[in-house]
């Protein structure tokens, strides 16, 4: 396995050798609230690079939506590097991890029932956060300005406060009883425990102390010293499992990530403990080898259903934390593999899910944040970021503003079963100590000497299927607004069929595809919040853009410095 890192890292420079272009002279940064993009901007004008703009970025998203992520949690970085020798990309694994008490039964009853309830609400639903010590690491190695001053813009949002939006509102309402039931949750988050209006302005001090703490002492002020010590007093008096060395002995893993060619670009995409990388590998892939099809046509749909349910089938089956178990990961992103997929699909019929081995179940949480951005000298970053459900554990330690996530859930607590997200689960993803539960985040790149695209966003169980499709709309020449708009449909392997927004499928297209066997299920509402940011190096250009269905910002503008 090390000789394959070793090689493809090795092919990725030859290629990286022929991306280079001109900087582009400009900053582009798109993320889910305006607060944060203003944020990466204000340290870009600072003079930090694209390192510093994504702390301050993840830093000012954990507290104006708290909904979505925060220092409770973790998530994943995908750099892009360049400097007068070349490209490189690096990724960040900030993934949170089970807690060393954690194991596999833990959520199971002494009937040998599992509890869905304790693996989604409270303490015991929480894995041990990634976040600050992902923001730590970019500073140390990464970036160019102190970390004080990349916190700033988010220690000043959390002292002086932030309006509740309707997405808050939104979300929030999915997890109103178990917010409730925290009293620490319900002082910060609710108002008389209630949703606060939209407008409201919500102060986290609390938080602001904890921020400033991290910038001052680095990893120490959050995973040692007072604040690690009421996490773990907080925790365990809320009943939770955590210790001391839970916390002490967290550590970021940069790992290799996943890189292929497909239509004319290299797509650089998240490892393992994500799935992402590798489903986006073999559909793409898999795509490449089957005949040609029109773009929106219902035999492109069907094939790129059927590559969906094949490669999330291995998600539930063979994928889990890589440094924990074994998994073929080389074969699995192979275009030999990619190939016997596509082979086993038929151009005049759906394949029953049942058809392909005994039925695997899992669940996932379906809000998370995403952010994308490129600074002036061509460095880039595409971050996923979570803490699991919307808002995540409803569990807020007392005396840090931390409100913690519910990734346990992530984990497969009953490996013959589901999580909360309807995602199938297998014994590669059981519950282990130290494990980092296995997630669909995709931050996703593609380049090559046209254009870089650089995207993302949060769905849960539905990323990896919206990272596709605006993926495929980059690679068609697209414009980035067409790339986080346009509508969506996903299949997962369970439950069999289609999920679709609105306006996804002509009624010609979907009845095409009723005739082809596959069952369509309209979502009911819009899903999704991309964020994505493209350099056009023929015009030496960049663009932004935000999903429409959020309330994010997408801002570029030339960079106010000679670099």
């Amino acid at each position: 396995m090390n000789t394959l890192r070793g090689a493809l890292f090795t092919l990725g420079l030859l290629i990286s050798g022929a991306l280079d272009a001109a900087a582009p002279e400009q900053q582009a940064v798109a993320t889910a609230h305006p607060l944060s993009t203003d944020a990466a901007h204000r340290v870009l004008d600072q003079g930090g690079n694209a390192f510093d703009a994504a702390i301050a970025a993840a830093a000012t998203l954990a507290v104006v939506e708290p909904q979505g992520s925060g220092l409770g949690g973790g998530g994943f970085f995908l750099l892009r590097l360049q400097d007068q020798d070349g490209v490189d990309y690096r990724f960040l694994d900030a993934r949170e991890t089970a807690p060393l008490a954690a194991h596999r039964d833990m959520y199971r009853d002494a009937d040998g029932k599992v509890s869905r309830q304790s693996a989604l609400d409270g303490p015991l639903a929480a894995g041990i956060p990634g976040l600050p010590a992902a923001l730590v690491h970019l500073a140390e190695h990464y970036g160019q300005l102190p970390l004080s001053t990349s916190l700033a813009p988010a220690i000043r949002a959390a002292e002086e406060g932030f309006e509740v939006g309707e997405r808050y509102r939104m979300l929030g309402g999915f997890r109103l009883k178990a917010m409730r039931t925290d009293p620490e949750t319900a002082r910060i988050y609710l108002r008389d425990g209630e949703l606060p209006a939209v407008g409201t302005l919500l102060r986290q001090p609390e938080l602001a102390a904890t921020l400033r703490a991290l910038a001052q002492q680095g990893r120490d002020g959050f995973y040692a010293g007072p604040i690690a010590e009421r996490m773990v007093e907080g925790v365990r008096a809320a009943g939770g499992i955590w210790q001391e060395a839970d916390l002490s002995g967290y550590r970021i893993i940069e790992r290799e990530p996943i890189r292929w060619r497909s239509q004319g670009h290299e797509i650089i995409s998240a490892p393992l403990p994500s799935a992402g990388g590798i489903a986006l590998a073999g559909i793409l892939q898999g795509l490449d080898h089957l005949p040609a099809t029109p773009p929106g046509s219902a035999q492109r749909t069907h094939q790129l259903v059927e590559l969906m349910r094949r490669v999330y089938r291995d998600r539930a089956v063979l994928l889990g934390d890589a440094d924990q178990i074994d998994v073929p990961v080389a074969r699995l992103i192979s275009a030999e593999y990619a190939h016997a997929l596509a082979d086993g699909i038929s151009a005049q019929r759906a394949t029953p899910s049942s058809e392909l081995g005994a039925p695997q179940g899992f669940v996932e949480g379906t809000h998370t944040t995403h952010f994308s951005l490129i600074d002036s000298q061509g460095n880039a970053v595409a971050a996923t970021l979570s803490i699991n459900l919307p808002f995540g554990a409803a569990f807020t330690v007392p005396g840090t503003g931390v409100l913690l996530n519910n990734e346990m859930d992530d984990f497969a607590a009953d490996p013959s079963g589901r999580n909360a997200y309807g995602l199938a689960g297998s014994e590669a993803n059981a519950i282990a100590p130290g494990k980092r539960p296995l997630s669909s985040m995709t931050p996703t790149m593609l380049e090559n000497d046209q254009r870089l695209a650089v995207l993302g966003t949060p769905g849960g169980s539905r990323i990896i299927t919206m990272v596709l499709l605006g993926s495929m709309e980059a690679m068609d020449g697209q414009p980035v607004e067409h790339w986080v708009s346009r509508p969506r449909f996903h299949h997962q392997y369970l439950p069999d069929h289609i999920q679709i927004e609105d306006g996804a499928f002509t009624p010609q297209v979907r009845s095409a595809l009723e005739r082809l066997g596959h069952r369509i299920e309209p979502v009911g509402r819009e899903y999704g919040d991309m964020q994505a940011v493209n350099w056009d190096k023929r015009q030496s250009e960049l663009s932004a853009a935000s999903d429409p269905r959020g309330e994010g910002k997408a801002l570029v503008r030339r960079a106010l410095r000679a670099d």
